[in-house]
């Protein structure tokens, strides 16, 4: 079943995948039969927050550990669409590595502007400090995983000390960031979902990952592919400069030929042959997290 999956996959391309109605969805199930029973969903609808937030939670299945590393995942959608249900791929993907995943939902335009989905994003680590022990995550090993929107929620968090100090956290609760295909540094607003998500803000720098870079960030690995159109490899290649120049811990990966839906793709069981994403992104976050050897690692 794996092999008709892949070469299924293989044939029709992303952009025949994007033809149906609910392609993400689609790539759910795919995955799910791909994947077997690699990860479980522990949780369901867990509310967060104090606007009706939920979030669900993944784990290894052959996972043991009650100190597991653990994944907060940020889906993209360019600030308007998404939801938890339809990235349980890339849960899966990060569970079957040894972590606990947690993958919140957040407000989106047009219903709320910056900076109300990063608070939202903030909330979530909240709840995942306080909670994920239940689950046999470890609250002292939180790495923030993001596509797109997702990433750019990561960076700003990871980097712009506020969002987690308003919810009471200290800023080196975050002790991994990952960005995948993220904006960082798109000023001026010339496309319309940053300009209707971001373009409000009266004072734009603000609204830049890039601004607030710092030596004492926690370790970044920015993931880009070099044909991106959505989101242009120089916002990887800028803040991998910029927080180079102040001494951070700062990782940057491109993959050549891969767009921006790609990058995220590839963490999915039918597209994982794309690029090693998957492998990459959980090694150095593995890396970078103690007592790594209570994590699994099986492909």
């Amino acid at each position: 079943m794996k092999f008709f999956i892949g070469v299924f996959l293989a044939a029709a391309g992303i952009g025949s995948l994007f033809k149906f109605v609910s392609p993400l969805r689609l790539l759910n199930s795919l995955d799910s039969i791909a994947s077997g029973k690699s990860s479980a969903l522990v949780a369901v609808d867990q509310a967060f927050g104090t606007h009706g937030q939920k979030l669900n939670i993944w784990q290894g299945s052959r996972s043991t550990s009650t100190h597991a590393p653990v994944v907060v995942f940020f889906y993209g959608g360019g600030w308007v669409s998404g939801t938890r249900q339809d990235y349980a791929w890339a849960a899966r993907a990060y569970a079957s590595r040894g972590f606990i995943v947690v993958v919140p939902d957040y407000r989106k335009v047009p219903d709320v502007v910056f900076p109300a989905f990063i608070q939202d994003a903030a909330d979530a680590v909240r709840w995942t400090h306080d909670h994920i022990a239940d689950y046999g995550g470890d609250p002292d090993r939180i790495a923030l995983v993001g596509h797109s929107a997702g990433a750019y929620a990561v960076a700003m968090l990871a980097l712009d000390n506020q969002w987690l100090t308003g919810v009471d956290l200290q800023p080196d609760t975050i002790k991994v960031a990952v960005g995948l295909s993220g904006p960082y540094d798109f000023l001026p607003f010339d496309e319309p979902r940053g300009k209707n998500a971001l373009g409000a803000w009266p004072r734009p720098l603000e609204t830049q990952p890039i601004t607030f870079a710092r030596s004492d960030a926690p370790p970044f690995m920015l993931v880009t592919g070099t044909n991106d159109k959505t989101v242009r490899p120089k916002n990887s290649r800028n803040l991998f400069k910029r927080l180079s120049s102040f001494g951070a811990v700062v990782v940057e990966k491109e993959y050549p030929d891969l767009g921006h839906e790609d990058i995220a793709m590839a963490l999915s069981r039918p597209f994982r042959y794309k690029a090693t994403v998957l492998d990459d992104t959980s090694r150095f976050m593995m890396a970078h997290l103690s007592n790594t050897t209570d994590a699994e690692t099986a492909p």
